[in-house]
């Protein structure tokens, strides 16, 4: 008569700055997987910043972290903290990825980008990495931990793995939520030269000493093929279960836009179109709405006064990813803005993967082949357009808005399983 063996459970060490109670889009990525991976014998110990200076804080998320999960912190400085004292505002600002107009910035703001950009490389947790590898040097070995993985942005964390990776002989995951030197964030730290080649050596650094890199999409994949030989594997942010709730839908025709609206994603075009309409269609006037939940610039904000809009605004502000969830259940049509550029046809927010699952239309708009129009087109979730697709966007808002009308407005999606955050995690788990 023969045994079973048990699976035994291998330990990984994943080293995150974004937890719970941070709010955000930072932190759900492993947050889910933590959640999963215990299912596929892999047993999480999760390493955060013990005091941390969140931009964003949701206490909500703190119930998801799972009760298993083995947690350790080390004592982390933040520069926010001490740059708050010479201006609350551009630091609470510039800590979320909110930076204005050149022309709009004072002069506070662009000194304060120009030290964040140069004298804190690659990112303002560089305090973090040398107290954390003394105090992770001894936890791995004591623990057995053979595989670890970081996870950026901030890369700061990646600088962690690679220093531990040079010291020990572990298995290192270096995950990208994020690109690192193409991102647009990083094209406003006002760089010079020498810190721009910086930046460069050590993302080359981190692609070409980790064993194995994890990105998010498969534009990213393509850019980071062209500075490592590296495996590279693209696994996507997803979307996870959702309580069952009766949820009423808006009486108005109305359109959501959930996450930060930042000065440079602002869709004029979007704004013209909603502009027209409302001129042209009584009914449609009376019945529409922009439902604006999450961070919104100014100059965004100045857009929109711009075409008559601020009267249908529903200003809602930053609400906890659970709320977000309601206001994407119940809105008629979801919207999704990124930032008309090549650097940018590589994002796939976060927020996608749950506009999919919510069985509201997405309106996306965005740069020409981006992985966004992909997914969206593959999945049959709703309609993609460019920054010049006027005539395209005005006819599908139309179109949507007479489904309304007739209470047939929803979508017909195709092939969701494979983004289910389970699914994702099962991909990680056979990597590791």
């Amino acid at each position: 008569m023969s045994l079973r063996k048990q699976k035994v459970s291998k330990k990984v060490l994943i080293i995150t700055y974004y937890w719970p109670p941070a709010g955000g889009p930072g932190v759900q990525r492993w947050l889910k997987f933590v959640k999963y991976l215990p299912e596929f014998s892999v047993n999480p110990i999760v390493f955060i910043p013990e005091n941390a200076n969140y931009p964003i804080i949701d206490e909500s998320l703190v119930s998801e972290v799972s009760k298993d999960v083995t947690l350790i912190s080390h004592h982390i400085s933040e520069p926010y903290k001490w740059a708050s004292f010479f201006s609350n505002k551009s630091s609470k600002t510039i800590s979320k990825g909110i930076i204005s107009d050149k022309k709009e910035q004072s002069f506070m703001e662009k000194a304060m980008l120009f030290i964040r950009g140069n004298f804190f490389i690659p990112d303002a947790r560089i305090g973090w990495i040398k107290p954390s590898v003394s105090f992770l040097l001894d936890y791995i070995e004591k623990e057995g931990v053979e595989t670890i993985i970081t996870t950026g942005p901030p890369h700061s964390v990646h600088l962690i793995g690679l220093r531990l990776k040079q010291k020990l002989d572990v298995k290192w995951f270096a995950d990208f939520r994020d690109p690192w030197t193409t991102i647009e964030y990083h094209k406003q730290l006002k760089l010079t030269s020498a810190s721009k080649r910086k930046h460069k050596s050590l993302e080359k650094q981190v692609l070409n000493s980790s064993d194995q890199i994890i990105v998010t999409s498969w534009e990213t994949k393509k850019e980071f093929q062209a500075i490592t030989k590296k495996p590279i594997e693209v696994i996507t942010n997803g979307y996870d279960n959702q309580e069952a709730v009766n949820i009423q839908m808006d009486s108005k025709f109305s359109m959501s836009h959930i996450g930060s609206l930042l000065s440079k994603r602002n869709p004029e075009i979007l704004w013209q179109v909603l502009s027209e309409l409302i001129h042209e269609n009584e009914s449609f006037s009376n019945d529409f709405q922009l439902n604006l939940v999450g961070l919104v610039s100014e100059s965004v904000l100045n857009s929109i006064k711009t075409y008559n809009l601020s009267d249908y605004i529903n200003r809602v502000g930053y609400v906890t990813h659970k709320e977000a969830i309601t206001y994407q259940n119940k809105s008629q049509i979801l919207l999704l803005i990124e930032i008309d550029s090549e650097d940018t046809k590589c994002i796939i927010p976060g927020k996608l993967f749950e506009y999919m699952v919510s069985n509201r239309p997405i309106i996306a708009i965005g740069p020409d082949d981006s992985d966004v129009e992909k997914i969206i087109k593959e999945t049959n979730t709703g309609n993609y357009f460019n920054y010049k697709d006027y005539e395209s966007l005005k006819r599908i808002i139309l179109d949507h808005y007479k489904a309304y009308q007739n209470n047939t407005l929803q979508t017909h999606p195709i092939g969701l399983q494979k983004y289910h955050r389970k699914a994702l995690t099962k991909s990680l788990a056979n990597l590791l």
